[in-house]
């Protein structure tokens, strides 16, 4: 095993903690899923309760993992949590999973957001500008942008955890202090009477939205199991946006007080969160109305279901204010983009050293630098992150992982019973809040989320599990290489 050259720094506070959940849970989602979810469910009530089920679950689950970061507060986080309760293959495949897609996805989705809303402000970075086109590979200005952000938030965060809490600090705190200022100047500015009376008189008839070749081919009401199953293909969006909540347990072992600061951080990081997500969906509904058709001429026709590209965002301030609002909604979002990225690279690295340190990946990322960072992990996840922009094709793949994520959350959330069983007398600083019914719950609904996945998208779940599986050869290969180099 290769040695260390530094030792983890306790750097990160409770504040620090909570802008890394808040910071990596508030992405591009909350400015552009609602359109995808109006489609699915067609009502505004509806709509917000896809919202608050999301939030819901989301609380319970941190609330959950309190109890597994307290018990072991390591850097890994849920690897480590998986190992203890399964067995270090389970651990594997669900980091396998995250260097693979989960994390370096997200990297590299955020990165090229914040290249394309980099666009608004400076037109050169195009997907239209084309710097080299080889058969149907092109490599574009804003593939540019997207690689050199991760190239230098990498570079920033192998210098010192501190550099990392910096901007997660001041990037996190200013784009939460911005949603809340869109939130403001929609309640005060923005509500259109006529619409909150379209929106609001009928808030519980379901309708599902089908749209083909850019028009609408069949619009049909929801009841019973078809709003069940609604519900649940709608909650694909808002999970998304909702996700990396668990980041800040990747960490544990640079968390000051990480028993409690873990917990407490998770806890407030998320029903914060889910409080802005509810309000500025409110706020979309006061403004725009939900149901709109493709081929409208302006915001108010395309409403929530078509505003361009999906964009509701920049639709609303649009309608608040004018065509230069959209500029603000850019700066925004390039914030939001950029913060995210931070705390995902930031993170991220922490699991691949913990696998490494279990030597079940390259020896090198078990070791640390002279400022106490996993260097090595930092720059393999930049390059693949750099790869999947390249490839144009990070955004599928989240796409296809959503189900294998909500898996492995189950299982860690389950191994919060196992592990009362297999190490009751264990120290638990922290234990789960409403154990055990809301755990239970969290996995009942987590669980009816990936079979609707199963029936209703195949091409969202069994991607995801064959991602999962292929890690399983991958994983002796890695056991047999480190057995056969200590005979």
């Amino acid at each position: 095993m290769a040695e260390e050259q530094g030792h983890f720094k306790r750097e990160l506070k409770l504040f620090d903690a909570v802008m890394m959940v808040a910071g990596t849970m508030i992405g591009s989602g909350i400015f552009i899923v609602s359109s995808d979810i109006a489609r699915n469910v067609g009502s505004s009530g509806y709509l917000l309760l896809v919202w608050l089920l999301t939030g819901f679950m989301t609380v319970v689950a941190a609330l959950s993992y309190g109890e597994l970061s307290g018990m072991m507060p390591k850097a890994g986080g849920q690897y480590v949590y998986l190992r203890e309760a399964y067995n270090s293959m389970v651990s594997f495949l669900y980091g396998w999973t995250l260097f693979l897609v989960i994390q370096t996805g997200t990297i590299a989705a955020v990165g090229v957001a914040f290249a394309r809303f980099t666009g608004v402000l400076i037109p050169w970075f195009s997907e239209t500008n084309v710097l080299l086109e080889v058969g149907r590979f092109k490599f574009t200005t804003v593939q540019l942008l997207a690689i050199c952000c991760i190239a230098f938030l990498t570079y920033l965060n192998s210098r010192g955890v501190k550099n990392g809490k910096l901007i997660q600090n001041v990037f996190g705190s200013t784009k939460i202090i911005a949603l809340f200022g869109l939130i403001a100047i929609g309640l005060i500015f923005g509500i259109n009477e006529g619409v909150v009376q379209q929106n609001f008189s009928d808030m519980w008839h379901a309708k599902a939205t089908v749209v083909e070749s850019g028009a609408v081919s069949s619009i049909s009401s929801l009841a019973g199991w078809g709003l069940i199953a609604a519900i649940g293909m709608a909650m694909v969006g808002s999970l998304f946006s909702s996700d990396a909540w668990n980041n800040i347990s990747f960490s544990g072992d640079e968390v000051v007080n990480p028993e409690k600061n873990i917990v407490r951080s998770m806890v407030i990081g998320t029903m914060l969160v889910t409080g802005i997500y509810l309000l500025v969906n409110v706020v979309y509904l006061l403004v725009l109305p939900l149901k709109g058709i493709p081929e409208g001429t302006d915001i108010l026709s395309r409403g929530i279901q078509f505003a361009s590209n999906d964009r509701v965002a920049t639709a609303v301030a649009e309608a608040v204010g004018s065509s230069k609002a959209t500029i603000a909604i850019a700066l925004l979002i390039m914030i939001s983009t950029f913060g995210c990225a931070n705390g995902c690279i930031l993170s991220g690295a922490r699991v691949y050293y913990a696998i490494a340190k279990d030597g079940l990946f390259f020896r090198s990322m078990a070791k640390l630098n002279k400022k106490g960072v996993p260097a090595n992990a930092l720059w393999l996840q930049g390059l693949w992150a750099s790869l999947l922009c390249l490839s144009g094709t990070y955004s599928n793949l989240l796409d296809y992982v959503i189900f294998a994520v909500l898996l492995f959350y189950i299982l860690t959330i389950a191994g919060v019973y196992i592990l009362r069983k297999k190490r009751p007398d264990a120290p638990r600083p922290y234990k789960a809040w409403g154990y055990p019914v809301l755990p239970a719950m969290y996995i009942f609904l987590a669980g009816m989320v990936c079979f609707i996945l199963l029936l209703y998208k195949p091409y969202y779940s069994w991607p995801g599990l064959i991602i999962v599986a292929i890690g399983i050869p991958v994983y002796y290969l890695f056991r047999n290489t480190i057995r056969a180099s200590k005979v």
